[in-house]
């Protein structure tokens, strides 16, 4: 028996203490944090990635779309490029061969994520990329600003609208048949969508073209090679904007003058050989004379006309236009404003009884398949029924002459 058993109160047992040490939650996230930092640093030291976590895609290339060649020695020449971050890219060329025209490849740059170093690598351009285009501009209806070219007046006083005007030739018999303009807007963003409206539209069909597109540039120079005249649709600031925004670069009430005009030059520099422009959303914008009339009167100084899409009844357009001698068109009928197959040609319907009426007619419509396909389909028949279909500056208001 011990000490501490005599001074225990009769029949209770003295309680073992147990050990504890004091561990609080803040110490336990504390050294849970610490053993991910040091798995982190453990990557990086040990792993492999010159480019530091940044997104990479790696993509197959090949550089020899048809049937491999043999080589003298009866070796098929090489087919793969290695892209090495830290080494010079090259693309070896099959024995006894030389290689292709400059004309039949395309450049890409490739940026070093580790150092920064920007590469250029020349691949064969693809079939989509050796499409016809139309061609350079030429240099005289253009002018360098500090986001690239825009379009200006020539020093003959040639107006960019009238050089990228396409011919209209009268009907055979009906020199005076009603003429329908039709602009495809909302192009441009999408390829396929862009590619499909060009190839299956008639080229007397005008095409809007968004500035946002990564390949907008060539895909509007492709509609102008065939037959189309294009509008650079410009985002202008809707009522219930930013919760319904039109975009990067989108005119603003709330901006100067000077700050809008720079934007305007930004977007007017995505793309060049556009006849006008025309405003995406602008519910607010265009009811604004503050704001909206500095921008006709820019567009009127370099020689473009202007479109107004006809869904704001408050829009200043037509009176701003007139008083800046600026070519002017307002759409008549929005074609798919219920995109659907049978509302769509009754409002092609529409369309060509308000020509019959009043000698000339727009519609506006966006590049939804199904619009495409009914639009394509009914203009084919436009002739029989003579009326006429033609680019949008061919019902443009003309500017007065001074």
């Amino acid at each position: 028996m011990t000490a501490d058993d005599l001074n225990a109160p009769l029949g209770q047992r003295l309680r073992k203490r147990r050990l504890s040490i004091p561990i609080t939650t803040s110490q336990v996230m504390a050294g849970v944090l610490t053993l991910f930092l040091g798995v982190f640093v453990v990557w990086a030291v040990v792993g492999n990635n010159p480019f530091g976590g940044e997104p990479i895609v790696v993509v197959p290339i090949n550089l020899h779309p048809g049937p491999a060649a043999k080589t003298a020695d009866g070796q098929a020449p090489p087919k793969v490029v290695a892209v090495n971050p830290d080494a010079a890219v090259a693309v070896q060329a099959a024995p006894g061969q030389t290689a292709s025209p400059q004309a039949a490849t395309k450049t890409i740059t490739i940026i070093d994520g580790k150092t920064g170093e920007r590469k250029e690598v020349a691949l064969p351009a693809s079939a989509n990329d050796t499409a016809p285009d139309a061609g350079p501009l030429d240099q005289k209806f253009l002018e360098m600003s500090a986001h690239g070219a825009i379009p200006k007046i020539a020093a003959d006083g040639v107006r960019p609208a009238d050089a990228f005007a396409q011919p209209v030739k009268a009907l055979p018999g009906k020199p005076d048949a009603p003429r329908i303009a039709i602009i495809v807007s909302g192009l441009g963003v999408s390829d396929s969508a862009t590619a499909d409206a060009i190839a299956k539209l008639p080229g007397a069909v005008t095409l809007g073209f968004m500035p946002y597109g990564s390949d907008v540039a060539a895909l509007a120079g492709r509609a102008r090679a065939r037959g189309h005249e294009v509008l650079l649709q410009v985002p202008m600031e809707p009522f219930d904007y930013p919760d319904n925004d039109s975009g990067p670069q989108t005119l603003l009430t709330s901006l100067t003058p000077q700050q809008n005009i720079d934007r305007l030059y930004w977007l007017m520099s995505r793309l060049q050989g556009y006849v006008g422009i025309t405003g995406a959303m602008g519910a607010r914008f265009t009811a604004s004379e503050p704001s909206f009339a500095p921008v006709l009167r820019e567009a009127a100084k370099r020689g473009l006309i202007f479109v107004d899409d006809g869904a704001n009844p408050r829009s200043l357009a037509g009176r701003i236009a007139g008083a800046n001698n600026l070519p002017f068109a307002k759409a008549d009928v929005t074609i798919d404003a219920v995109p659907t197959a049978g509302e769509i040609d009754h409002a092609l319907g529409r369309l060509e009884m308000a020509a019959r009426e009043r000698s000339v007619a727009v519609g506006i419509s966006s590049g939804l398949p199904v619009s495409i396909d009914h639009i394509a389909k009914w203009a084919r028949t436009l002739a029989d029924h003579g009326v006429q279909l033609v680019p949008i500056t061919a019902v443009a208001l003309k500017p007065k002459q001074t």
